[in-house]
């Protein structure tokens, strides 16, 4: 059990230093998010209640409805988001277009604690970034409800064509965070990398270097971008068939990504039980593809495997 002190500890953590970004969290991108949301539990995650969305378009303007909802996999280092589209809005459009692509993982969010100075950044590199946006959602907590607060920058969607690509800065980590959410019968503990699918690695490397000021490290087709917290992998259809035997659901693609399990053993008996396709990267790591209503790839290693992330071995 989580202790007051821990938490609070836990939940600043969130937050980068100054001038650092770190992989906050991934999203799914799901039709139902009812049906999702039970694969997800049989997968052994703990589910934040569903919750709608509201935004301000601009800091002074009014609090309107996104049109978007979603539960969450909360982790003791950043997260799931299962969203899903509940409206007529132009965000609930760009959701519902991106479903029809594939259902899966469609949105890749760093953490940020000064998104003026990302959106100064995206502006100098041509990436056109929209107005930052004030986002919000109401959070049941255990003193009543509150209000969970964002700042989220964003491209215009062909700045970054792997999918909605972003900042975001968490004001009220403390509220998002709560921990009765971040145990799971899974033993899942962070979220660790995210793998990223192309034709040509060498230039989306490059293009994310620009979009978030940090070096690409690599060559060919093996690249990584290492964040304060997370790795960022670039891979070829090649490397996804060879690794994990599955066709790429289309190009770009957002494959999937890395979790670290406090109990590797726990793990995979509780994959195991899902009856669920599964297969093992090698002693230590597994993968798992969930259900189309979900989709993506998850792998699973362990937290004190000594690793600076996932990703390292894999071609």
């Amino acid at each position: 059990m989580i202790t007051p002190a821990a938490f609070a500890k836990l939940a600043a953590a969130q937050a980068p230093k100054a001038g650092k970004l770190t992989l906050d969290h991934v999203a799914h991108f799901v039709p139902h998010i009812d049906t999702a949301a039970l694969a997800l539990e049989k997968l052994g995650f703990t589910l934040t209640p569903f919750s709608a969305q509201s935004h301000r378009l601009e800091p002074s303007g009014p609090l309107l409805p996104a049109g978007t909802g979603n539960c969450c996999i909360m982790l003791k280092r950043g997260y799931i988001e299962c969203l899903t589209p509940t409206g007529d809005t132009p965000v609930a459009d760009q959701l519902r277009a991106a479903i029809q692509r594939y259902v899966g993982v469609h949105s890749l969010i760093f953490g940020t604690n000064a998104p003026d100075l990302d959106h100064a950044r995206l502006a100098r590199e041509g990436f056109s970034p929209l107005e930052p946006i004030a986002l919000q959602r109401q959070l049941a907590t255990g003193h009543g409800e509150e209000t969970a607060r964002f700042t989220v920058v964003r491209v215009p969607p062909v700045a970054m064509p792997e999918g909605r690509i972003q900042y975001c800065q968490h004001l009220t980590p403390e509220f998002v965070w709560q921990p009765h959410w971040l145990q799971h019968a899974n033993r899942a503990t962070a979220l660790t990398a995210v793998i990223l699918c192309m034709d040509d690695p060498t230039e989306a490397a490059a293009r994310y270097s620009r979009f978030t000021g940090l070096k690409a490290i690599g060559e060919g087709d093996r690249w990584h971008i290492d964040t304060a917290r997370g790795r960022v992998l670039f891979k070829s259809p090649a490397a996804i068939r060879r690794v994990f035997n599955i066709e790429p659901a289309t190009l770009p693609w957002i494959a999937g990504y890395a979790l670290a399990s406090g109990n590797m053993e726990v793990t995979r008996k509780h994959i195991a039980d899902t009856g669920f396709a599964y297969g093992a990267l090698d002693a230590e790591r597994l993968y798992v593809v969930p259900p189309s209503c979900v989709g993506g790839i998850m792998v699973f290693e362990p937290a004190t495997s000594g690793r600076l992330e996932f990703g390292a071995s894999i071609a």
